[in-house]
This record gives C-alpha cells, sequence and structure tokens, in this order.
C-alpha cells in the first residue's frame, strides 16, 4: 500500500522534474525499509535470517527500469544508491532475537544481490544506448552528407593539376599516351551513355572512324566492357573499315568495381599486340581511369545542377512575373473598354502600351522554352534543335530552312547540352536582332565530331545591339567548354552565320551513311 502511494505521483505527472524523480525516490526508501521488515518477520517465523528480502526487493526493477527508458542513467544510479542505503539503514536499527539484522549474512547476501543486478541493468540500458548514438551520429543525413561531398569535389577540382575535369582533354591526352607504348594507326576512347551504347569521347587517328558502339553486341568491344579484362582481336572494331590485316586492343577503364569506358587501338598489321604490350598499355590506363571518372562524375553533377537551376527558374518566371504581366495586360484592356469616345488620344497610349506588353509576355513564353528544352536521351541534339528552330522562327515570322545529318551513335551529354544553347543563342539573335526573312539551319553529328551552323539573311551583325553582342559572349564562352570553335562571318549577299564545330570533320568516303533530313518550312 505504502509502496503505491509512494509511486502515485510519479505516474501522475512522468514528465515534471521534481515530481517524478521524488516519487520514484520515496519509492525506493519505502522499498528499503520493507525489504528490512519483511525479512524480519520472515527470521521470526523460522526462515533463514534475512533471506526474506528477496520477496520486495525484486520491485526495485519498476523505477530503475522506469529511469532507463526516459534515459535519465545518472537518477537510476542515484535510486540504486538511495535503496542500498535504506537498506543499511533498516538493518542497523532492526533486531531480531537480540541480534541486529544487519550481522545476518542471508540479508546481506539478498540485498547485495538485488542491487547488483540492478546496477547491471542499468549499466547494459545505458551502453546500448550510448551504442545505438553512435550509430544513429555516424550516419550522417543525406544533404548534410551531399554538401560534404560536394565541398571535398571543389576542393579537388581547384587542386587538380591544370585545374581540368574535362572528359574530352582527358581522353585525348590518355591516347596521346598510349600511342608511345604500342603501334596505333587509330583509336578511340569510349564512355557509357545508357541504354546499352557508347559515345566517344576522342579519336587519335587520320582518318575519323565509325566504331562500334553497341556494348550488346557480338564485338570484342561488348566483351571487353562485361568481363573487365583486356581484349585483342584480328577483326576491326571499325564499321567503316574497308578490310585486310588488322590488329585489335581493347582495354576497360575500370575504376575500383566500376567500367567508366573502354579504350581502343588498331594497327593495320597482324599481332601488334603480344602480352608486354598489353601489360604496357593496362598500366598506363589505370591511374587515367580514376580521372576520367572523376571528370565524368563532375560533369553528370555540373549537368544536373544546371538542369535543376534552369528548371527553378522556369517555374519562378512562369508563376512570378508572367502571371503579373497577363494580369496587367488584362488591365489595361479593361481601361481601354472605359475610355470616353472623346479621349482618343489616351485610347490610342493604351493600345500602345497593351502591345507592349503582349510583347514581352510572348519573350517571356519564349525564354521558358528556351529553359525547359532538353536534349532527349531518345530524341538526339537534331531534333531538339529542329523544334526550338521551328518553335522559334514561326513566332518571329521567320521560314526556317533545316539540314539535319546525324548518326546514330551519340555525343556526351554535356557537350549536347551545351550545342544546344548555342543554336538557341544563335537563332534567338537572329529573331531578336537581324530582321531576317530566312533563317537557315544546319547540324551535322558524327561523334565525336559536330557542326552547327545558324545563317540569316538579316542586317548582318554590325548593326546587332549590345545585347546581341552579350549572347556572343555568352556562345564563345559555351564552345570553350567542350573545346569547340565559335565562328562569326557575314552572309553573303546579306545577313550572318554563326557556326560552332567540336572535333575534326570526318572523311566521307570512310564513314557510314547516316540518318539525314533536310526540309524547308
Amino acid at each position: 500500500m505504502l509502496l503505491a502511494l509512494a509511486g502515485l505521483p510519479a505516474m501522475l505527472a512522468p514528465q515534471h522534474r521534481l515530481v517524478g524523480p521524488l516519487s520514484r525516490v520515496a519509492e525506493v526508501v519505502v522499498l528499503g525499509l520493507a525489504a528490512s521488515q519483511v525479512a524480519a518477520v520472515a527470521t521470526v517465523g523460522g526462515h533463514i535470517g534475512g533471506l526474506g528480502a528477496s520477496a520486495v526487493l525484486p520491485y526495485l526493477a519498476v523505477p530503475v527500469t522506469v529511469t532507463a527508458l526516459r534515459r535519465r542513467f545518472r537518477e537510476g544510479a542515484a535510486l540504486i544508491a538511495v535503496t542500498a542505503g535504506s537498506l543499511l539503514v533498516a538493518g542497523a536499527v532492526t533486531e531480531v532475537g537480540g541480534v541486529r539484522q544487519l550481522s545476518q549474512p542471508g540479508y546481506l547476501a539478498v540485498c547485495a544481490q538485488w542491487l547488483i543486478l540492478a546496477a547491471l541493468g542499468l549499466y547494459a540500458a545505458g551502453t546500448l544506448h550510448r551504442v545505438m548514438q553512435v550509430r544513429h551520429d555516424s550516419k550522417p543525413q543525406p544533404y548534410a552528407e551531399a554538401t560534404r561531398l560536394l565541398t571535398q569535389l571543389r576542393t579537388v577540382a581547384r587542386q587538380l593539376p591544370g585545374a581540368t575535369l574535362d572528359p574530352g582533354g582527358i581522353s585525348e591526352h590518355l591516347l596521346e599516351e598510349l600511342r608511345t607504348v604500342a603501334r596505333t594507326d587509330r583509336g578511340a576512347v569510349l564512355s557509357a551513355s545508357g541504354g546499352g551504347r557508347l559515345v566517344v569521347l576522342a579519336q587519335l587517328g587520320a582518318d575519323r572512324v565509325d566504331w562500334e558502339t553497341t556494348i550488346d553486341a557480338d564485338s570484342a568491344i561488348a566483351d571487353a566492357w562485361a568481363s573487365q579484362q583486356s581484349q585483342t582481336s584480328a577483326r576491326s572494331q571499325s564499321r567503316s573499315h574497308r578490310g585486310g590485316e588488322v590488329s585489335a586492343l581493347i582495354v576497360p577503364l575500370v575504376a575500383g568495381l566500376r567500367t567508366v569506358g573502354l579504350v581502343v587501338l588498331e594497327t593495320d598489321t597482324a599481332h601488334a599486340y603480344p602480352p608486354p604490350v598489353v601489360a604496357q598499355v593496362t598500366g598506363l590506363t589505370g591511374p587515367a581511369a580514376l580521372r576520367l571518372e572523376a571528370a565524368l562524375l563532375f560533369d553528370e553533377v555540373r549537368s544536373l545542377a544546371t538542369n535543376e537551376e534552369r528548371q527553378r527558374l522556369a517555374r519562378e518566371i512562369h508563376d512570378g512575373v508572367a502571371q503579373e504581366l497577363v494580369m496587367v495586360g488584362y488591365g489595361i484592356d479593361n481601361a481601354l473598354a472605359t475610355v470616353h469616345d472623346d479621349a482618343e488620344e489616351t485610347a490610342e497610349s493604351l493600345r500602345l502600351l497593351r502591345h507592349e506588353v503582349t510583347r514581352v509576355i510572348t519573350e517571356l513564353r519564349l525564354s521558358l522554352f528556351e529553359l525547359r528544352s532538353e536534349v532527349d536521351r531518345h530524341g538526339g541534339l537534331a531534333a531538339a534543335i529542329a523544334e526550338y528552330a521551328r518553335t522559334v522562327g514561326a513566332s518571329g515570322g521567320l521560314r526556317v530552312h533545316l539540314s539535319l545529318d546525324e548518326s546514330t551513335a551519340r555525343l556526351p551529354a554535356a557537350t549536347e547540352a551545351e550545342l544546344l544553347r548555342i543554336a538557341q543563342e544563335a537563332v534567338t539573335n537572329a529573331r531578336k536582332h537581324a530582321g531576317a526573312a530566312n533563317l537557315w539551319v544546319t547540324c551535322e553529328v558524327d561523334p565525336p565530331y559536330a557542326q552547327i551552323e545558324v545563317s540569316d539573311d538579316g542586317h548582318g551583325i554590325g548593326d546587332q545591339r549590345s545585347d546581341g553582342h552579350y549572347g556572343l559572349a555568352i556562345m564563345a564562352e559555351r564552345a570553350e567548354r567542350i573545346r569547340g570553335r565559335l565562328e562569326i562571318r557575314p552572309r553573303q549577299p546579306s545577313g550572318t552565320t554563326v557556326a560552332v564545330v567540336v572535333g575534326s570533320p570526318p572523311r566521307r568516303d570512310n564513314v557510314r551513311g547516316s540518318a539525314a533530313a533536310a526540309e524547308g518550312e
């Protein structure tokens, strides 16, 4: 009864800073006194002296367990100490048959047993809590971990020799390095692009080669990719090879457990890659694989961040400025409807203002279209450029002429994205500033080569406004980023041509036919 009364406040106010702890202290004090009295009664009844305390002391687990569950381990230790004190005091003042209870071995043994068990239980609970806390702390939250990794990536990128994380540049350097240890008439570095296909990052040789880029085909390239082992072959890995003796060496670029690319070397000589040469080439590709993986990952992170930022800007423009301008237009329309017939000058000013608002809204919608335009993984670069040229050209009253020549092989995603932005800027400049009637867009893609040309029959580049020249600077920066060449020249008899070229052009007699389309709108 006394134990129930002592524990009642803790049950009614378990979270209170004073009531709960004081109630549990009262419980263990009553528990110690009760254990002493029960042991004394049991001794008088003929039981072994002091063992009767074992009938009450197991209740000590209740307040100690409560403190452990509430993670109040110091309070639990204090309760055990108070219990020990109450047992000692009660045992010292209680006499049974003229003998102090504290001098009975049975009483001391039972009290020590249950106090030790309570202390061990509390210690085990505290240890388990600390282990779980360490595991939780050692698992960073996703955004904190992402921030840490991105910070490390930025630091490493700044400290790299030459401060470059360009997959194309790394691939070209690797091919030149391998050329010094293995005979090479032509070579390439390939990387994955998704969909079971590879993209050509760099090529070596006098002629442009149409490499096998399907990793699920029956070829040495597919075998090297799947097995992560170097492969030699007496068959060319180029679909444009004309026959004759050939030696091919395909070396996978493996970083850790992941295949990040392949190096393909070929020469028109039989048995040109014996095991010692293969070992030398493999030794050089190991470190290059790590550099290439870092560059590809950096490209992917940059592309994701850029696309996310473009989508965010598009959403903000659509939900903010664009909607507000539409409301302004409606307000002008309402004002026009209420203008008196004799206020013709005011009405004309409102009509001019309404026309200007409509023009700005149209420009915003085209900007939204540009921000949201991306190279579709299945459609390709030519399709994306054609769609943009048609849409923007039609809005500006331009007659658009398209000439598209794109092979089934793909450029790296980062290169395609930059080429699309350059083409968009060139088309936009022609629409805004050229005053042209016709727009010619040419797209030729044969990885790693690509050429985009945008021509108009307008006033020429000399008459463009300052914001047009700023667009030219942006195009030059984008071309430099993908190691391309930007050329801006007059078009005869009138107009301007903007051209960007990546890589060197193929020899037409050495390239397979690609899907070409030409249309005029």
